[in-house]
């Protein structure tokens, strides 16, 4: 098992405890729950959590053996404290364990977590077996009441003080959860209830219940700004209204959101609370109460008493429950104050050419950024087929930055290089750095042939950096075919369809650079995105700089940056 340094396990009746714990901890903590909301509980084991753990099965309470048994095994000499997430059937085998051990003499007090702001007012609490005195359910607020108990235990305090406690803090704490995606059940390995791609479960529970109804998907800072309203009024209606303590923020994820989500949605939340006059003087942002693999989060929201922030930052030793250390102000600079360092003079619109010094390269730069802007779903689409899917969104941030350095061609070639990731961006810019001299106005008889010797060098920085050959499923495979038109004396317009011809190619190559290469024959039948992201700037440059019935006559860049063009 993990942490066997840190966890115990009885195997019967089943239950996990603490092997270490605080010296001053007088009161042992026992708390308990279904299997599938892991790490709760038995990631919060040890000194500043729990003593002991009791897991039932998948979404169902333990029986109150374990709870007795576990309750029994860690009994501190100033008794046990019961935590207990408000669902019917963990209340009932809580409170017949809690009444075998008053009968034996052991002091016990409970503590019930019913933060579920979706499910106030409703006739039951979520379960099928009947309603408890409270209607909400309990959900990942007992991640914050437990971390407060554990830290007022090890400092020593009482049964009765403990107790009272933890009764205000769950009565200062709500929580509202949403989903997009149902947990998958592990008897039909399906979705245990289906949402379309534009529909939302809100007020869903951590057992996978479905909420009172599905609604359609608003955009994202729609969505939480209503949740973090709904918490606060529920706050101010069970009278724990904010103060100057300000409140402990848990983003908590419910299985299948990222890191990087939950850290946004904290973010996002910080900013709404701000706006409200609400300080965030904690948080905690993680997957700490799941619902198996369920995509979703949950908010919570302790309005805080004096002296809280203390036990939430106390340090703890459990596997999974950290320490919330007190907020800070964020250190965020636009960037680094670099003047003096090498090569700095001009980064915000320059480039190795210098500037452009006509309208034709920012013109290539907007019709370019129009085209992959349009094509910005299916260059992530072919992405996903061959790599990692961020083609699309590297070349729009890319673009992005361009238009913020002035929208010049230059200023394109320094936002890639200096501002886009991964291995698109700096090679893209390379392919730019080689072009501002070439764009230029002028009769396409002259332009043709520096537009040919700078795609040329491009190709040579592209292969001299990366590595990559003509028929290696790179954007080379589109770039190449243009260079060697350009360098026989054809048009720009002979160029663009040699790119396209190239790029469209590139669905019956198997790639040997990149992610592509990992995937063998299995990205065959569609182009490369590089390849067509840069056939469709060939395209751009002939319309741009040639202009001729012929030049708009050729497939459209979003058309060839979409990959769709097929001949």
């Amino acid at each position: 098992m993990a942490h066997p340094a840190d966890v115990g396990v009885v195997l019967d009746p089943l239950h996990l405890y603490a092997r270490r714990k605080a010296p001053g901890r007088q009161v042992a903590i026992v708390s308990g729950g279904g299997a599938g909301h892991e790490p709760m509980h038995a990631g919060f084991l040890g000194p500043g959590g729990l003593d002991a753990a009791c897991p039932g099965l998948v979404f169902t309470s333990p029986h109150h053996r374990q709870v007795h048994a576990a309750a029994r095994g860690v009994a501190g000499p100033g008794g046990v404290l019961l935590v207990v997430k408000n669902y019917t059937g963990d209340v009932i085998c809580f409170a017949i364990a809690a009444e075998r051990l008053r009968a034996e003499g052991v002091p016990v007090e409970t503590v019930l977590v019913d933060d579920d702001l979706a499910t106030e007012g409703t006739p039951s609490d979520g379960d099928d077996d009947g309603g408890t005195a409270s209607q909400r359910r309990g959900t990942a607020a007992t991640v914050l009441v437990e971390k407060v108990l554990g830290a007022a235990a090890d400092r020593g305090d009482d049964l009765a003080s403990l107790a009272a406690l933890g009764r205000d803090a769950a009565a200062r704490a709500r929580s509202l959860a949403v989903a997009s995606r149902a947990q998958t059940s592990l008897a039909t390995g399906q979705p245990a209830f289906e949402l379309g791609l534009d529909e939302l479960e809100r007020g869903v529970g951590i057992h996978g219940e479905r909420a009172a109804s599905t609604t359609s998907r608003p955009p994202t800072r729609e969505l939480v700004a209503g949740m973090v309203s709904e918490l606060l009024t529920g706050l101010e209606a069970a009278g724990a209204g904010v103060d100057d303590e300000g409140v402990a923020l848990l983003v908590n994820g419910l299985g299948g959101a990222t890191s990087l989500e939950l850290h946004a949605l904290r973010a996002l939340v910080g900013d709404l609370l701000a706006e409200r006059g609400v300080r965030v003087a904690t948080s905690l942002v993680g997957t700490f109460t799941a619902a198996l693999d369920m995509r979703g989060f949950s908010l919570t929201l302790l309005a805080l008493r004096p002296g809280w922030a203390e036990l939430l930052a106390a340090p703890t030793a459990t596997p999974s429950l950290p320490a919330l250390p007190r907020e800070e102000a964020p250190q965020v600079a636009e960037r680094l104050d670099d003047a003096s360092a090498p090569g700095s003079g001009d980064s915000s619109t320059g480039s190795p050419h210098g500037q452009d010094r006509d309208d034709a390269g920012a013109a290539v730069v907007a019709a370019w950024a129009q085209a992959l802007g349009e094509a910005h779903d299916d260059l992530t689409r072919l992405d996903q087929l061959a790599g990692d899917g961020d083609f699309g969104d590297n070349v729009a941030s890319g673009l992005t930055h361009a238009q913020r350095r002035g929208g010049t061609l230059s200023a394109a070639a320094g936002a890639f290089l200096d501002e886009v990731g991964g291995s698109s961006g700096p090679l893209l810019g390379l392919l730019l750095t080689e072009l501002v001299p070439a764009v230029r106005r002028g009769d396409p008889s002259e332009v043709g042939p520096d537009v040919g010797a700078a795609l040329r060098s491009g190709a040579q920085a592209v292969t001299r950096v990366g590595g990559a050959q003509v028929g290696d499923r790179t954007f080379l495979d589109a770039l190449v075919p243009a260079a060697d038109a350009l360098d026989a004396g054809a048009s720009l317009v002979d160029a663009a369809r040699a790119a396209i011809e190239g790029a469209v190619g590139t669905a019956q190559l198997v790639g040997r650079r990149g992610r592509s290469r990992y995937l063998g024959d299995r990205a065959l039948g569609a182009p490369d995105p590089g390849a067509a992201a840069v056939a469709a700037l060939v395209v751009v440059l002939a319309q741009v700089l040639d202009g001729s019935p012929q030049a708009r006559a050729l497939p459209s860049p979003a058309a060839v940056a979409s990959g769709t063009i097929r001949e």
